[in-house]
């Protein structure tokens, strides 16, 4: 029965409890009601004080109907709606006298007249539906309005083809506690099948049971399985079942952002893609992405073998940078031919002026899990020098952070699908041999990475970013950026490069005649002239000087100057002719013109260009030499991951005067061959140590 109730109305001539008296209404107004009263001839009491007095009561009243729930007879079948529908015409000519839908004046039939009761008519109407080929007794036709009074149309419907079932059949309440105690104790073990948790059940119930119970069948068992384990995943992923049963029980909330970078989530996962590493050995890498909660914005991704904790710190120096476009993208990419408000975003960053169509978000709270990466000294002392709020979820709770959970998810569907190499979730899904294929270097499937963020991502009408006022229409991570500026007020103060340097890891190294040396590259610049062979001037550091470097761009190293302003100086790799030279601002530096907007079609054809180009591989390169000396499987394989450093797209490097390139010496020989061995001298303890410097 529903509990909606109809008010009472209090209308002249009633008896109600008011104020500890029982009182008669004499008068009722729309505002009052004049009561009789035993110090004075009547009260009059304003109707809103009346019904709010705690002891106000309509007394005699006959108690109102619930409304019928109207709403049920959807899950009726047809036939049967359509013979309650019969029965209620007749119904209603039994209560009141008149069949439904009669003319005004229309008299009652004989039998439903004035002075006839609603047992003589109950009585006329059984003879008649008698008469006309339907037998039925008066009891019936009693029953029947009963039923219509109490429940409405619903209750002369005919209940059998809707009959609620037992939810577990006839399966004992203890069959069905012991399995689902067998549930939960394979929560987080390894995933067992049905016959597993069957075996289980009845050991707990020949262990708990006060008497000997009778199982239900085989088949029983089964059927009562299958509705326990229903969306718990008990004999599917591990990883889905521990995320569903440590989930949240209570409604889900909903954590309102108003403004680009209020709230951002990262997170790493393994790209199901193979790429060709250093040396040509394959392998799979790991993508890690922040994600902004406003907007939708994948601000940073980068691919990497493994992830480490500096990977944390990178990613986020470059989500505050501006992502600069790179030769052979189109001109539909470039921000000054998207939707965001590029003109008066470059009066706030001039560097903004060749930047791709990608805005510029500023953490002010990052969500993360409890990864080594995430959660290390690095990582949190680059927030605190952002001035970032960082908030770790509960252990065992991704749905704290399901944005970057679900994109992560996205990039695989969207994008590593195209790719020769594609691997699938799982070995299940894997198709024969795809380390045979045509697969993408770590930089070349970077740059095809960054390319489909600015093209696809971005562009890509998104089904959390909803107009509240018209549900039907989608936005897109850019329209939704611009939306949001214009509504927070939102002002981007973007990374400068010399930010950018001091987040990245820092090493001691000595300034020598040559330059300085790290992990075997050697690293000069004209500026480093006063520094040569010089004390630093840091007597914890024994005069070194300090470093700082991305290790997975080996193209520039930055030295602190330690005896002069503090600055930084930036030296060059003194073999990077003979490497791909990253993209840097010089390459686009020329004089801009106002472009028009880029059209949906533009964008389309960009990304189906992409795609295409992923999808053909890269260019096969020329056979190399044979080499003096093969290294060995395990000797290659762990130089690749080491080595595969090649540069992806740096940020912008700090402002620094122009410096002098040193000059490219002759190229050396390739590094699998092997060098000259040349033998140690002896160790002469009288010889004079400084001779040798």
């Amino acid at each position: 029965m529903s509990g909606l109730m109809r008010p009472p109305a209090l209308a002249v001539g009633q008896r109600i409890r008011f104020d500890g008296q029982v009182r008669g209404v004499l008068e009722v107004t729309a505002r009052a009601a004049t009561l009789e009263d035993e110090e004075t001839s009547h009260r009059v009491v304003a109707l809103i004080d009346l019904f709010e007095a705690a002891d106000f009561e309509i007394l005699f009243q006959p108690e109102r109907r619930p409304l019928p729930q109207v709403g049920l007879m959807d899950g009726f079948p047809p036939d049967v709606v359509k013979q309650a529908l019969w029965w209620e015409g007749h119904i209603l000519e039994v209560l009141h006298g008149l069949p439904p839908g009669a003319e005004p004046g229309t008299e009652p039939r004989p039998g439903y007249g004035p002075g006839s009761s609603v047992t003589s008519r109950e009585k006329v109407k059984a003879a008649e539906l008698t008469a006309l080929g339907h037998p039925v007794k008066p009891n019936t036709v009693g029953w029947r309005r009963r039923r219509y009074l109490a429940d409405g149309l619903v209750g002369l419907a005919d209940h059998r083809p809707v009959r609620k079932r037992k939810e577990f059949g006839e399966a004992p309440d203890e069959v069905v506690d012991a399995m689902r105690q067998a549930i939960r104790e394979g929560v987080d073990t390894s995933t067992r099948n049905g016959a597993y948790l069957i075996w289980r059940t009845q050991e707990i119930l020949r262990d708990t049971a006060e008497a000997e119970i009778e199982p239900p069948s085989r088949r029983s068992l089964y059927r009562l399985l299958e509705k326990l384990t229903k969306g718990t995943h008990a004999t599917g992923s591990a990883r889905t079942r521990r995320s569903v049963a440590h989930g949240a029980n209570a409604p889900f909330g909903e954590l309102t952002v108003s403004a680009p970078g209020e709230v951002m989530q990262i997170d790493s996962s393994p790209l199901d893609v193979l790429v060709r590493l250093d040396n040509g050995v394959v392998g799979k890498v790991e993508i890690t992405g922040m994600i902004d909660v406003a907007t939708r914005t994948l601000s940073a991704a980068v691919l990497r073998p493994t992830t480490k904790s500096v990977d944390a710190s990178i990613l986020l120096a470059r989500t505050v940078t501006p992502e600069l476009m790179r030769p052979g993208w189109v001109d539909a990419l470039k921000m000054s031919r998207s939707v965001l408000p590029h003109r008066r975003l470059l009066a706030l960053d001039e560097r903004l002026e060749h930047a791709a169509a990608k805005p510029v978000i500023v953490p002010e709270t990052i969500v993360c899990d409890h990864g080594k990466a995430f959660i290390s000294r690095n990582f949190r002392s680059s927030c605190r020098f952002l001035e970032i709020d960082f908030q770790p979820t509960l252990k065992g709770s991704p749905f704290q952070k399901g944005h970057i959970e679900k994109m992560l998810d996205t990039v695989s569907l969207g994008f590593a699908q195209f790719l020769p190499g594609f691997t699938g979730r799982n070995t299940d899904r894997r198709g024969r041999r795809p380390e045979e294929e045509n697969l993408w270097s770590l930089p070349e499937l970077q740059e095809l990475l960054d390319e489909w963020i600015v093209a696809k991502w971005q562009n890509r009408p998104h089904d959390g970013l909803r107009d509240p006022d018209h549900p039907g229409r989608l936005f897109t991570p850019n329209q939704k950026y611009a939306a949001l500026v214009e509504a927070s007020g939102y002002v981007p103060v973007a990374l400068s490069g010399q930010d950018y340097v001091e987040l990245l890891p820092a090493a001691w190294r000595a300034v020598n005649s040559y330059g300085i040396r790290i992990n075997n590259r050697t690293y000069d610049s004209a500026d480093l002239g006063p520094m040569r062979r010089r004390d630093s001037g840091v007597t914890a550091k024994r005069g070194l000087w300090e470093v700082h470097r991305d290790p997975y761009d080996v193209s520039y190293a930055w030295i602190r100057n330690h005896r002069g302003d503090g600055g930084w100086v930036r030296a060059t790799w003194k073999y990077l002719n003979r490497a791909p030279v990253p993209f840097g601002d010089l390459a686009w530096d020329h004089v801009s013109h106002q472009l028009p907007k880029a059209t949906e079609e533009e964008l389309a054809q960009a990304v189906a260009d992409l795609l295409t180009r992923a999808h053909a591989g890269p260019d096969q390169p020329p056979a190399k030499q044979t080499r003096t000396r093969k290294a060995s499987k395990t000797d290659r394989r762990v130089a690749a991951r080491t080595k595969a450093a090649a540069a992806t797209t740096p940020p912008p490097a700090p402002s620094l005067e122009p410096q002098h390139e040193p000059t490219p010496e002759d190229p050396a020989e390739d590094e699998d061959t092997l060098a000259e061995v040349i033998p140690l001298g002896l160790f002469d303890p009288l010889e004079d140590p400084w001779k040798r410097l």
